[in-house]
């Protein structure tokens, strides 16, 4: 009989990748470079709207440019949430309210760290790390501390597939909640028809 045994590695998050701030710049009507922005995106880090180049590539180093599976966390304010940077077809840009965090390590996918650093436990230790009253904010010792569990490439796959389908179930239910809510009330203004 064999026993699978589930072997998880725990590193800090400052041993596996490189941390950097985004960048601060004033965005225009028309550029060449989108300026990702916290509001860009909901609680979960999903991408809610739709993005237009607003930076001319003059204005921007190259070393800030994001690359697909660059990690960007949302460390000021109330909305702290990472996300894995996909392409988009544009080139883009963080702006200050984010820490983007480049991989070092090929043990770790971008999409499961992001599913890490949004986990409600993780959530709590980071926020109960934040500095500042008026507009609370993570720093980038805090993010470079955390301890980072790390299973096996396949096992990180198992956990974001179970993920999103957790999610997709979620917004099935929803859907489903809002059809017997029409039907309800359809069936009630028929009835005061009759």
């Amino acid at each position: 009989m064999y026993t699978h045994y589930l072997i998880i590695l725990i590193q800090r998050l400052g041993n596996i990748s490189a941390i950097q701030t985004g960048i601060f710049a004033k965005p225009i009507g028309e550029g060449e470079i989108v300026y990702l922005q916290a509001k860009h995106f909901d609680e979960s880090g999903n991408l809610i709207s739709k993005l237009h180049p607003d930076l001319f590539f003059s204005n921007v180093s190259i070393k800030h440019l994001l690359l697909p599976g660059d990690v960007i966390f949302a460390a000021k304010g109330l909305k702290n949430f990472a996300t894995a940077y996909e392409l988009y077809n544009l080139p883009a840009v963080a702006s200050t309210s984010f820490f983007v965090i480049r991989l070092q390590d090929e043990s770790v996918l971008p999409r499961y760290l992001a599913w890490f650093m949004n986990h409600p436990l993780t959530q709590n230790l980071l926020k109960a790390n934040a500095h500042g009253t008026a507009m609370a904010s993570i720093s980038k010792a805090v993010l470079q501390e955390l301890e980072i569990s790390i299973p096996s490439l396949r096992t990180q796959e198992i956990i974001l597939r179970i993920s999103e389908l957790r999610k997709n179930e979620k917004q099935l239910a929803r859907q489903l909640e809002d059809l017997k809510e029409q039907q309800i009330q359809q069936n009630i203004f028929k009835a005061l028809k009759k």
